[in-house]
């Protein structure tokens, strides 16, 4: 949709209403409003800032800080892994596992 914003701002600012904007962009008549209000309002077409807490987990420099733990001690780095990761990496050597089982020991990536 966020493509779509710069073509229905400049179509509303030639001066056509919300309904045709979306009869000739086939859109809903309710998105054209809601877009068009926003400009109005904030004199952009950008989103909104978004509330809510900032994630801080999976920043570069926590990244780095990870990384740097691993090199220096494999087993204390491990404590720091956020355990969605974790579980992840576990799920999918599982299933790799099992088709590789399954192949006999032959290539499974393309089945």
């Amino acid at each position: 949709m966020k493509a779509f914003r710069g073509g229905i701002i400049r179509m509303f600012e030639q001066g056509k209403s919300g309904y045709q904007i979306s009869q000739d962009m086939n859109l809903h008549a309710r998105t054209v409003n809601r877009i068009i209000k926003r400009y109005q309002e904030t004199e952009s077409y950008s989103d909104r800032q978004r509330s809510g807490r900032p994630r801080t987990v999976r920043t570069p420099a926590n990244k780095r800080k990870i990384k740097g733990r691993i090199q220096r001690s494999p087993v204390k780095a491990w404590n720091s892994i956020p355990q969605d990761i974790i579980d992840k990496a576990l799920d999918d050597f599982l299933k790799r596992l099992k088709k590789c089982i399954e192949a006999g020991g032959g290539h499974f990536e393309n089945k």
